[in-house]
């Protein structure tokens, strides 16, 4: 099998970031970053202690945002478990473990923290309307394969690496590299790199550390010491690797900051980085903006003429798997394999796309024979592991339901480029026309003897202007009839489908 071609494309301008991935040049990722919105969460500050809640065992910082961030003691004490869990991704701890471990003999936060005091901590939740941003003395800075923790001594390894073999030589690299103090946890994408890969990360991350205490000395809290790289400068330390043919960048001004970066992090990765210099944009040269839109629609079409259907809801995402138009050659139940093997390729790239979480639930088109059901899910299983999120899978029941739980990563595509229906209130479906008409003729008989006037101006959408002369005039010559007045219909486009006006001349 000819091996995938990987490309990554990059759209910046003054108002927002948006980044491609593609696999043989159809879209399975999609990154956005509106500047206006952007999280502070990674972002290092300087700042000054100012109330500490013995009764919360918390304490108040101002870091120089709008609200005080909010300190737990167990964010100033070791919690370091949890970030090998996290790998960054989430904040460490709820709540209820903080004062939990208070209760265990911790250290009380007045014995760590005064007012007044200045102290180096790190964003690890963005604030909400009403609550300040969460924050830890834990410093965290993630490089392309380790994280330092320059404030604690702790050797870990990401747990999404699994193998215990790899696990283990992993932990034996760590300790053989050059450590004055803090600690190194390994990320997932560390997997099967060796001394030298790590070693240059350590270099990056010891300097950029060593910068931010060197500012820190300078400068008086409250004060941003270390800003979180932007999105583009993420997604490349993240992601870009030596199997991606082409990184495309549509932008002088970020073009230029990445090939900065991959000079210091990766140098070996420069000469993918090509400046996109035509007239089209980036997104339009590649057909991106046509595959976003399909993404927000619930029916996607596959090549064959069969087709799937998603639908979330609040509990789960279910996934609706037809024929369609495809009628195969042979039999049938070749083309109901045929089908749900090209279902399932689309399947994981939709929910790779839209970033799909928790429990999604397959519907497959129901195969009789064991052999067809077990090359499905294997098909599944192997395209399944080109999702970097966390992912379980279910076999495939006799009903022909495949289940699979999947953590997410980041507000999903629908949740970031749409809102909720006014109209429907998300629920996709509006009154049909005989309905809305009979709920007018309803309203309307209830005006019966209260009009003195001998004619009434009704205005309604056009759709149900068509309908009251048409297969529902039955309803306009009863009302005309039971209120004895002559009725002017009136079409107003501009009026919601289910709401009238009636008007006496």
């Amino acid at each position: 099998m000819a091996a995938m071609s990987l490309k990554m494309l990059i759209e910046s301008d003054p108002h927002q970031t948006r980044i491609a991935v593609l696999e043989d040049d159809r879209l399975t990722e999609i990154f956005v970053e509106r500047h206006r919105h952007r999280g502070l969460v990674g972002n290092v500050y300087k700042g000054r202690v100012t109330r500490v809640l013995p009764g919360m065992q918390a304490a108040f910082v101002d870091v120089g945002l709008e609200r005080d961030a909010f300190l737990y003691v167990s964010d100033v004490a070791s919690d370091v478990e949890a970030m090998e869990d996290l790998e960054l991704d989430e904040a460490r701890s709820s709540e209820e473990s903080n004062l939990a471990n208070h209760q265990q003999g911790s250290p009380s936060i007045d014995d760590l923290l005064k007012a007044g005091q200045e102290i180096i901590v790190q964003v690890v939740k963005d604030p909400l309307p009403n609550k300040g941003a969460r924050i830890s003395t834990h410093v965290t800075l993630p490089g392309r394969y380790l994280v330092l923790l320059p404030t604690v001594r702790h050797f870990g390894v990401s747990r999404r690496i699994e193998d215990e073999v790899e696990r283990e030589r992993l932990l034996a690299v760590l300790h053989e590299l050059p450590m004055p103090g803090g600690g190194l946890i390994v990320r997932t994408a560390g997997e099967g790199k060796g001394r030298e890969e790590f070693e240059s990360d350590l270099i990056y991350l010891s300097r950029l550390w060593e910068k931010i205490r060197q500012r820190a000395g300078r400068v008086s809290a409250p004060t941003l010491l270390h800003q979180d790289l932007d999105l583009a400068l993420r997604v490349v330390r993240d992601l870009l690797r030596q199997d991606f043919a082409v990184l495309w960048v549509d932008g002088e001004e970020t073009y230029e900051r990445i090939v900065e970066f991959l000079d210091q992090v990766q140098p070996s990765l420069v000469s993918k980085v090509k400046l996109f210099r035509q007239r089209a944009t980036l997104f339009e040269q590649f057909g991106i903006e046509e595959q976003i839109e399909a993404a927000l629609k619930s029916k996607v079409w596959l090549k064959s003429g069969g087709y799937i259907v998603i639908n979330p809801t609040e509990a789960l995402v279910a996934i609706d798997v037809n024929t369609g138009r495809f009628v195969g050659q042979n039999n049938l139940e070749d083309t109901v394999l045929q089908t749900n093997l090209e279902a399932v390729s689309e399947i994981v790239r939709q929910i790779r796309l839209r970033d799909l979480g928790g429990i999604i639930v397959i519907d497959l088109i129901d195969m009789v024979e064991a052999v067809h059901r077990e090359e499905v899910f294997a098909s599944l299983e192997s395209e399944i592991k080109k999702d970097r999120a966390k992912t379980k899978l279910l076999n495939i029941s006799e009903f022909g339901l495949v289940e699979i739980t999947r953590k997410r990563s980041r507000a999903n595509l629908e949740r970031l480029l749409t809102q909720a229906c006014p109209y429907c209130s998300g629920r996709g479906r509006i009154k049909s026309v005989a309905t809305i008409c009979l709920n007018l003729r309803k309203e309307l008989l209830n005006l019966r003897g209260r009009t003195a006037n001998s004619e009434l101006l009704l205005r309604v959408h056009p759709e149900i202007a068509r309908a009251l002369q048409q297969e529902e005039r039955a309803i306009f010559d009863e009302l005309e009839r039971s209120l004895g007045v002559h009725i002017l219909l009136q079409s107003d486009p501009e009026l919601h489908h289910e709401r009238f006006d009636v008007v006496e001349v």
